[in-house]
């Protein structure tokens, strides 16, 4: 039997020392990372040109409709007015040349009632609001007075005065317009032959004399339109009422409606405007020149759809999106054996961006809210699928997705919350920011 043989035991070999890229794999992916992140702000831009060109294409087909049947109207008048001549002599008396100048009157009391009927009309897949509109203009004009507003010597041509209503798009007037002046008809003619109430619109001839100190008025106009129906407070006193089926009124310009009444069943709201709020005379001569565009007021009727103006918020948040996605999934390849190449970091960013892809395309069809979830479901599952077949582990899965759910969660809440979005946004950031330090708080960092 042969003696047993011990054998010494063999020391251990020495482990090599992790190097350079060993040691600082880590920071490198980390590196990586930010750069895909900056990469995939080119398809967030490119998204954001997307909705900018489909919000074009909207305004193309209103516009496209809209001049077909009527553009915004913004009704100016009645305004009188009365031209006279002015003969230009030498210091002889020789007559040099002749001009022909007007004289504008505005009416002392101007009163408009306005029933307004709006409509929906599509344009492919574009809603374009137009109304057919019925208006009354009543009021009153004292007798012109002209002594310190004509040169002396001049001829007044009283015979030839004209009330004037400015008018932006004729092609909506629905019937002829007809003037009651102090009792008597007469019948509107298209466009001003006089400059200084508007660009078009329509004239009526009027019988003024030096002697009448009141002369009364009331014009009946049928108006089609589209988008908004603006007045020019001319009166000394204008008093407005506007009546409408319409709930989702904008009520705009230069004054507010002192009285309102907005329901399910439509709106109605009341004006009072005097000549004091206005920047404008009563009465001016062709020589002067003032803006009536910046006292006019009325309604918007709009359309309570703004998916293409929510989209691009939401646009705006797509690095936090991406940023987060990614540090999740680094913080769980940090943790697991598993690691993700930066190819498949790429196809999570891409999913992420699609989403907004899918959030215009379908809220074309569907009210926003609806589209927002459909499109945030189908991000979440992408995304929570592709984790789970990353790291074979459905708590994996259900960690990222859950961290998705939360962030659209957040963004959906900004959305609503238009006036406080800032506010809810920098406090959602600082959240952020504070969970990503907790949880990172104890990764070694240089760990091979």
């Amino acid at each position: 039997m042969s003696p047993e043989v011990n054998f010494p035991p063999i020391p251990p070999q020495p482990q090599p020392e992790p190097n350079f890229w060993q040691r600082q794999s880590a920071t490198l992916k980390g590196i990586v990372i930010f750069f895909l992140v900056l990469l995939l702000l080119i398809p967030a831009v490119m998204v954001s040109d997307l909705i900018r060109e489909r919000e074009g294409r909207q305004m193309e087909a209103v516009n496209e409709v809209s001049g077909k049947w009527g553009q915004q109207q913004t009704l100016t008048g009645p305004v009188l007015v009365v031209p006279y001549e002015v003969i230009s002599r030498n210091d002889e008396g020789k007559e040099l040349s002749r001009e022909t100048k007007f004289a504008y009157f505005l009416p002392d009391e101007l009163r408009v009632e306005s029933t307004v009927n709006p409509e929906k009309r599509y344009r492919g897949i574009y809603e374009v609001v137009l109304y057919s509109s019925k208006l009354t203009f009543e009021g009153a004009f004292s007798r012109p007075v002209v002594d310190n507003l004509v040169p002396s010597g001049a001829t007044i041509f009283w015979d030839k005065a004209k009330i004037e209503l400015g008018i932006p798009d004729l092609r909506g007037l629905q019937d002829q317009v007809t003037l009651r002046w102090n009792g008597q008809d007469s019948v509107f003619e298209p466009g001003l032959p006089h400059p200084g109430v508007a660009a078009s619109g329509i004239h009526a001839p009027v019988p003024v004399t030096a002697e009448n100190e009141r002369y009364t008025f009331s014009v009946n106009v049928s108006l089609k339109g589209s988008g908004s129906l603006f007045i020019t407070p001319v009166g000394k006193i204008t008093s407005v009422k506007m009546d409408s089926p319409w709930p989702d009124p904008s009520f705009t310009g230069a004054f507010l409606p002192d009285e309102k009444n907005i329901s399910a069943q439509g709106f109605s709201a009341q004006w009072k405007v005097l000549n004091l709020n206005r920047n404008y005379p009563q009465s001016w001569i062709s020589d002067q020149e003032y803006s009536f565009a910046e006292s006019t007021f009325g309604v918007e009727f709009l359309l309570p759809i703004d998916n293409y103006q929510k989209s691009m918020r939401s646009v705006k948040y797509a690095i936090l999106f991406i940023s987060l996605t990614f540090l999740v999934v680094f913080f769980l390849e940090m943790s697991q054996s598993r690691r993700v190449h930066p190819f498949q970091y790429a196809l999570i960013g891409l999913g992420l961006v699609i989403f907004y892809t899918l959030l215009v395309s379908i809220s074309e069809h569907l009210h926003f809210n609806v589209a927002y979830f459909i499109a945030a479901a189908m991000t979440i599952a992408l995304n929570g699928l592709y984790a789970r077949a990353l790291f074979q582990s459905g708590r994996m899965a259900m960690l990222v997705g859950g961290t998705l759910a939360l962030l659209y969660a957040f963004l959906f809440v900004t959305l609503q919350l238009q006036d406080y979005a800032l506010l809810i946004g920098s406090l959602g950031l600082f959240a952020t920011l504070a969970a990503v330090m907790y949880f990172s708080r104890r990764i070694n960092w240089y760990a091979a």
